[in-house]
């Protein structure tokens, strides 16, 4: 009798045991396990996937969505590819997080083509999928929360070419050739600069969002064209190569550097005089309103199909106005 006793209480146990509750966990590594929400629970589980992890650019947007977490109660999963270049490992992380019982993803794109169908998986699962920065070509994603790149874009030609004068040679260094915001930018520029009839543009010279890669084409544009007279630099990573190939050349502060973006690095550089311009977006509200955008459209609220979180030009002489440096800045007191 007392080991039948024995044996029933073992077995409430083991019961009780299984039915705690599991805790919801983010993570920034790629491929690491990621536990879904309580199951009974009200909180929801956003994954918010950038196409990069490590630049300035990616990690201001990653506290732009976290602030938005906070405010509505969404747990932020952030998780995206080694390289801006992995198509094929964002494809696997979007597919995992669907798989994971996320309740809705923020993404940029790494590629505007590859990315349609697994977005259209993730609609026909039922989770609203917001795109931020970087588009795919469908309209299935609830709204798309960017720069105006071609405006930008065209800013920046506006800048260089007054920079220089009006005349002469400048070079583009796009980042990554099919990514849907290195194509705007690419674009724009080509349409800037082609107001200014004595003035010829190089090639695009892609740099794949590698500073190395980025120093390296900006070197051979300078060997095989000393006449050249500016560059545009179309992320963090493509300036910062800029400005270490033209440092290196002896050709810092002559030599016209006009860059999208905004990193310590890239301020630094302006307040030296080696970047001219830089053409900065807001990262920050990308997250904050890609994450909104999801909450809305779970709650049924109206969500706008495309949102413009605008850019600045910002120079040495406008760089300390109190504007600016909020922008800059998002989070400081």
């Amino acid at each position: 009798m007392k080991r039948a006793i024995l044996g029933l209480l073992l077995a409430v146990l083991v019961i009780g045991c299984g039915q705690q509750t599991q805790q919801t966990s983010t993570t920034d590594t790629p491929g690491a396990a990621t536990p879904t929400s309580d199951a009974g629970g009200d909180r929801l589980q956003f994954a918010v996937i950038p196409k990069g992890l490590t630049h300035q650019f990616w990690l201001t947007v990653k506290k732009g969505a976290e602030t938005a977490g906070a405010e509505f109660g969404v747990d932020i999963v952030w998780i995206g590819p080694d390289k801006e270049t992995d198509v094929v490992q964002q494809i696997n992380i979007v597919e995992d997080m669907i798989g994971k019982g996320v309740d809705a993803i923020v993404m940029a794109a790494c590629d505007q083509d590859a990315l349609v169908e697994v977005v259209k998986r993730a609609s026909d699962e039922g989770l609203p999928v917001v795109t931020i920065d970087s588009g795919v070509n469908s309209d299935i994603p609830v709204s798309f929360v960017a720069t105006d790149n071609l405006a930008g874009a065209e800013a920046a030609a506006r800048e260089l070419a007054k920079l220089i004068g009006e005349s002469g040679l400048v070079g583009v260094i796009p980042f990554v050739k099919g990514a849907a915001t290195s194509e705007l930018r690419e674009e724009g520029f080509k349409k800037g600069i082609a107001a200014f009839p004595n003035i010829q543009s190089l090639d695009p010279q892609y740099c794949d969002s590698d500073v190395a890669k980025a120093m390296d084409v900006t070197e051979d544009m300078l060997t095989a064209h000393p006449e050249l007279k500016g560059i545009f630099a179309t992320n963090e990573p493509a300036a910062i190569g800029a400005v270490q190939a033209v440092e290196a050349a002896g050709k810092g502060g002559e030599f016209k550097i006009v860059a999208f973006d905004a990193s310590p690095d890239q301020i630094t550089a302006l307040e030296r005089g080696t970047i001219h311009a830089l053409i900065v977006q807001n990262p920050f509200k990308m997250g904050y309103m890609g994450v909104k955008s999801a909450y809305d459209s779970l709650k049924g609220q109206p969500v706008e199909k495309r949102i413009d979180t605008g850019v600045e030009v910002i120079t040495k002489e406008n760089l300390n106005q109190p504007e600016i440096q909020k922008l800059l800045n998002p989070l400081a007191n």
